[in-house]
This record gives C-alpha cells, structure tokens and sequence, in this order.
C-alpha cells in the first residue's frame, strides 16, 4: 500500500499506525478481551495489505452469485441452502486455486486483472443456521475497507439484515448495497417500489444516503459466459469485460443491471478512493473502540464511586460505632461508680454511729470495730464492682459482635449491587478483581463472626482488666479473680482507716477530740475511695479504649485490600479516561485530514 500513497497520506498512514499502537496499550490496561485487541492488530496489518472489499448479507441473497457475476466465472458454489462455509479470501494469481480446506480463511487465487489492487472476501451469510458462520462474519467486518452489502430482491431489508448493517454503521464503514435477483421482479412498478424501500430504510438507518445498486447477478453472468464462449479458445478472459463490447451488450447483460455496479467498483472506486477509503478504515475502528470504552471506563467510574460511598459510609459506621460506644461506656463505668458512692455514704453513716462518747466501749475493741466495719460498710462491694465490670465486658463484647455482623453485611449488599454495569462482555480483571475483594472482605467479617467465642473473648478482656487494675493499684496478687483482687485493693484501702479508729479510742476520752477525728476519719474515706474510684475507672477506660481500638483496626485492616482496590483504579481510571479523550481528539483530526483528500 506505502507504494501508492504520496507524503501527506504516507503522514496520515504513519499517524494512524502510531495511534493504533497507543489505543493498543490502553485497552490492554482496560483489561479489553483479546477480540478488541485482535481487532486493533487486524486494523494494522490491514495498513499494510491491498484494499479490501468484504461482501456480506443473508445465505440465498445472492452474495456468491454476485462474486462470480464480477469475476466473470462460476468460482464460488451457489445454492438455496448456505454453500458458503467459511470465509474465502480471494486474491490475484496466475493460476487457479481451489479454496483451502483450514477452518475459518480459505484463500482462492484466480488471474483475474483487477484483483492486483483489490483483495475480495466472501462471507457466510449472516444468517446462517451455523452460529458460527455469522460470528465470523462480524468479527471479519472490521477489517472491511468496503462493505458490499447484498439483500435479495424478493425480500429486502429483513429484520435480520437490518440489525446486522446497524452492526456495519457503528463501525464507520463505507457501504454499498446491491439488490440482487432483481429478475424475480416482473414489472417495472415492482422494482421502483423495491428500491424506494430499500433506499428509505437504509437512509434512516444509516444516517447518509448509500450508494444502491439494482442487479441480476445471475444474469450478468449468463452474459459474461456467453461471451467468454464466442471469442476463441486462447483468449479466454476471466477479467472485466467493457460493457460497450458486442459480446456483452446482449439482453441478458442489459437486464441484469450490472455494469453500472461494475463500473463503480472498478472505475469509480479508483486508486485515490481507495487510498482514502483504506485510510478511513483504521479511523472507524478506533472510533467505535474509543467510543465502547468510554462508556465502560464511565460505568466503573460510577461504580467505584459507589465504592467510594460505601468506604465511607462504612467510616461513617465507625465513627458512630465508637462515639455511641463511648457514651454507652459513661453509662457502664457510671454504674460502678455508684457502688463506690453508696460504699461512701455508708461508711458516712457508720463513723456517725460509732464515732460517739457513747461508743466508747466498741472503739477500745479495734479487732471487733474493723470486723463490723467490714461487714457493714465493704460489706458487698466487691461483688457488685465485679459483677458491673463483667457486664461491660459482656457489652463489650456483644457489641464488638455486633459491628462485625453489621460489616460483613454491608459487604454482601454491596458485593450483590451493580453487577450487570459493566458494558457487553468488557469485564477482565477489574470485575474480576473488585467482586474476588468484595467476598474476601465478606469472607473475613464472616469467619469473625463464626469463630466469636464470646466466652473465650469475656475471659481475656478480664484478665486485660485484671491486668490493668493490678498495674494502676500496684497490687501484687495472683491468679485470682477480679472479686478477689478488689476485696485485696479495698481491704488495703481501708486498712489504714480503721487502724486510725482504733488507735484514737483512747483520745476519744476527750469531748473536743472526737468530733474532729470523726471528721478526718470520714474525709480520708472519701479520698481514699476516691484513689481507688480514680485507679478503678482509670484501668477500665485504658482498656475500653483499648479493645475498642483495636476492634475498629481490625475491621479497617479486613477491608484494607478493597479500600486500595477502589483508590487504585479511580486513580487509573482517571488516567484512563483523559487517555481517551486525548485520542478521541487526534483519531477526529485525522479524520478531517483524510476527508480533506477529496
């Protein structure tokens, strides 16, 4: 081709090939299937090759007919039923071959004079009882630099046909339509209606008014034969015959309409048409390519920005888990505190009973007075202490639970939403790759959620808390429980109080005496009960804070991956994205210049 081509359409063929290359790159990070990406190599090695014509339309339309018709001989098989099994490439030799027996190209060589500069294909029809035949027909389009789009006069346009040129139109091809077996049409009226219709309906469809050709295949060649037949034996000819020669201007080659499509094909279509057709033919591929990927690089941009959403509303989820957490904590660490105020007033109420002259007897008695202290003002207090603390941790504990249930979830619904938006076929690894996260998270919130030993994780927090209160009270103890550790801390605590009682006993003779160090007595209480309240909340917060923490980290790290999934591909897809507007922009620019051939 680079051998009929002058500088600025050599330019234009050096651009296109530069772009065909880049759009490669892309859609391979697109994760394109291999057929669009066949589609781009097919479109650079076509730069290379002759022009090619591609004839296609519906099995008994005609296509073979009107193959042999412009060859001028019967090579290909024709019949009521499809004959046509694969595609034939057909290209220019000295000798006649037949077609190859390989699965899906044959090639048929024939000395046929115009075929140096043209490669022809002839289809399957496409609509074909052999789904393959149809397949390959459409994949084969593409590569077309002009389409020859066969109907049958006795029924044009057919639904099926119209769907497969709408097919043709989206990827800019230029077409030309010829109605064959126009023979069947007995008047005049009848052929007028016909192409009025069709002309009307490929109009509308298109968008531009096609070239149309009203022909008899079948006709044309009886014509072509006959002549071939009456000039002698060593002049045989398989090419093109003029029509203003006496052999062809019979009535079989004046009703079969050919020679105005012959003449158009190899005259009209000459070598600068066929430059610029073939320079046109790159153009509709990357356009229709840029065009379905745009909308697939649109559509999971949409999709990761629900992604987006969904990290977030699941940030959201966390902050909420823990603000509620910490408000229903006060709740929790508010009711052990009101142990140790009841433990307040009723020590109050015992230093008022027993710091009396009256009592003078019992504070003698230090033994008895710390025992009867003990009983009436500890009293409980150390089960109660350990029974609160076990039900914040049970909360804890239930909550926790609760919040992986809530994740794993979300995740599920999410992972369920918009599985159908990713546009055709085009899903590769994106889909693939987001959906195999979106389970691996749902996966991970579930084995949390089936592994919860809600027994097993109380026992740690509470020896955590245990842990904790023996470090901030400087408590030396073993493996005890909790009861035990507080009753050690609080009999510490007010050990000092009744030593204090009974050593004042003997001050208590004086009146003036008594009443002061009842008054010291009580405030020690408090502040020594304050410590412990202080030392107390102080350790379960540190380890509220703590699980809580670490809980929330724990479900941050479970959706770590997917969280840099979706930031990942946003960030390529915008990339993306800006790669396909810029070559939207120069595949445009090249378009104009090749129009500008004209």
């Amino acid at each position: 081709m680079q051998q009929l081509l002058t500088v600025e359409q050599g330019r234009i063929l050096q651009d296109e090939r530069r772009l065909l290359e880049d759009l490669q790159v892309t859609l391979t990070r697109l994760d394109a299937p291999n057929a669009d990406l066949t589609l781009i190599r097919n479109a650079l090695a076509q730069l290379e090759e002759l022009f090619l014509m591609v004839v296609v339309g519906e099995f008994n339309a005609g296509k073979s007919a009107v193959i042999n018709a412009l060859l001028g001989d019967r090579y290909l098989l024709e019949g009521v039923v499809p004959t046509t099994n694969e595609l034939i490439l057909i290209r220019h030799t000295d000798a006649v071959e037949q077609p190859g027996a390989d699965t899906g190209m044959a090639t048929l060589r024939l000395p046929v004079p115009w075929l140096r500069e043209v490669n022809l294909v002839d289809t399957p029809g496409t609509n074909a009882i052999i789904r393959q035949h149809q397949e390959i027909t459409e994949h084969f389009v593409p590569r077309s630099d002009l389409v020859l789009f066969v109907t049958s006069a006795d029924r044009p346009f057919s639904e099926s046909e119209r769907a497969f040129l709408q097919q043709i139109r989206d990827w800019g091809k230029k077409i030309v339509i010829v109605v064959n077996k126009i023979e069947l049409l007995t008047t005049e009226e009848e052929r007028g209606q016909v192409l009025e219709f069709v002309k009307k309906n490929a109009q509308e469809l298109l968008g531009v008014a096609p070239a149309i050709f009203s022909v008899s295949a079948r006709l044309a060649l009886e014509a072509k034969q006959a002549a071939s037949a009456g000039v002698s034996a060593g002049r045989k000819s398989a090419g093109r015959q003029k029509s203003s020669d006496p052999a062809l201007t019979n009535h079989s080659w004046r009703r079969s309409q050919f020679g105005a499509l012959e003449q158009y094909i190899l005259d009209a279509l000459d070598a600068g048409e066929r430059v610029r057709l073939q320079l046109s033919n790159p153009i509709g591929i990357a356009a229709a390519l840029i065009a379905q990927y745009q909308q697939v690089t649109g559509q999971r941009q949409d999709l990761l920005r629900g992604d987006f959403q969904a990290l977030d509303a699941i940030d959201q989820q966390l902050e909420a888990y823990q603000s509620d957490m910490r408000r229903d904590f006060q709740y929790q660490s508010d009711r052990v505190d009101n142990v140790l105020f009841e433990l307040i007033e009723r020590g109050d109420r015992f230093f008022d009973e027993h710091l009396r002259i009256t009592r003078i007897a019992e504070l003698v008695n230090s033994e008895r007075l710390r025992g009867e202290f003990e009983r009436r003002v500890l009293a409980d207090t150390s089960r109660e202490i350990e029974h609160h603390v076990s039900e914040l941790i049970d909360w804890l504990i239930d909550r926790d639970y609760r919040q992986w249930q809530a994740v794993m979830e979300f995740i599920d619904r999410r992972s369920l939403q918009h599985t159908d938006q990713i546009i055709g076929q085009v899903r590769g690894e994106f889909d693939f790759n987001r959906q195999n996260l979106l389970k691996s998270v749902g996966r991970s919130a579930q084995e949390v959620v089936d592994s919860y030993d809600r027994e097993a994780e109380a026992l740690k927090l509470a020896q955590d808390v245990q842990r904790a209160i023996i470090q901030t009270a400087a408590v030396e103890v073993g493996a005890i429980g909790l009861g035990a550790i507080l009753v050690v801390i609080l009999n510490t605590t007010f050990l000092d109080v009744t030593g204090v009682l009974g050593a004042s006993a003997l001050a208590a003779l004086g009146l003036y005496v008594l009443p002061y160090r009842r008054q010291k007595v009580k405030a020690q209480l408090r502040a020594r009960i304050g410590d412990l309240r202080q030392r107390l909340d102080a350790a379960i917060t540190h380890q509220f804070e703590s699980e809580l923490t670490a809980s929330v980290q724990r479900i941050r790290e479970a959706i770590a991956p997917y969280t840099r999934f979706v930031r990942v591909e946003r960030e390529k897809l915008e990339t993306l994205a800006v790669d396909l507007r810029c070559a939207e922009g120069e595949w445009k620019g090249l378009r104009r210049s090749v129009e500008e051939l004209l």
